[in-house]
């Protein structure tokens, strides 16, 4: 039984022999994508629009607050309530960008790598640029103060909803009692 396992391992180690150029190459592949690129990091993958992104994810979130308040008032029990949520990241835009890898030396062991990235602009159209995806907004928390809090049943429906809302786990959502 104990040769069975040799001759496994032995047929093994010459098919690795015999593809030892294909794994080189894969593997540099591999070790290249992974090397950081040191240009203070990568433009064309996911840049965010920074100018107005304060003030509009303000008005966003402060739209939604109002829109959830509005209907979680209408739970059976909740009562007068307030809504608060807080917002790890905003709205981000992901933009298309173009990549190239280059190095030098030996395929199998390159002796320097270079990577460079840049967004897609579009020319004919006033230079305007490529979204490639737009991100909902990440919430950080939630709290909601209402009348009804003091029974866990209403509880646990507001914070079903705020949870069904906004993705947050029931961990990151407290109600409490509106003070009267």
């Amino acid at each position: 039984m104990e040769e069975k396992h040799k001759g496994k391992a032995l047929a093994l180690l010459q098919a690795v022999g015999k593809y030892k150029a294909v794994l080189l190459v894969i593997a540099a592949g591999i070790v290249c994508l992974l090397w950081p690129s040191g240009g203070g990091g990568d433009k064309g993958t996911s840049l965010t629009e920074n100018t107005t992104q304060s003030a509009s994810e303000e008005a966003e979130v402060a739209r939604l607050q109002e829109e959830m308040e509005e209907i979680l008032g209408h739970i059976k029990g909740v009562g007068q309530l307030k809504l608060m949520l807080t917002v790890e990241r905003g709205r981000e835009q992901v933009l298309a960008g173009d990549s190239s890898l280059s190095y030098s030396g030996d395929t199998a062991a390159p002796a320097d790598y270079s990577r460079s990235s840049e967004t897609v602009v579009l020319s004919g159209d006033g230079g305007s640029v490529v979204v490639t995806q737009e991100l909902a907004p990440r919430f950080r928390g939630g709290l909601v103060v209402c009348e009804g809090a003091g029974d866990p049943a209403v509880q646990l429906e507001v914070i079903q909803a705020v949870s069904a809302l906004t993705g947050l786990g029931s961990d990151k959502i407290s109600v409490v009692t509106w003070q009267s």
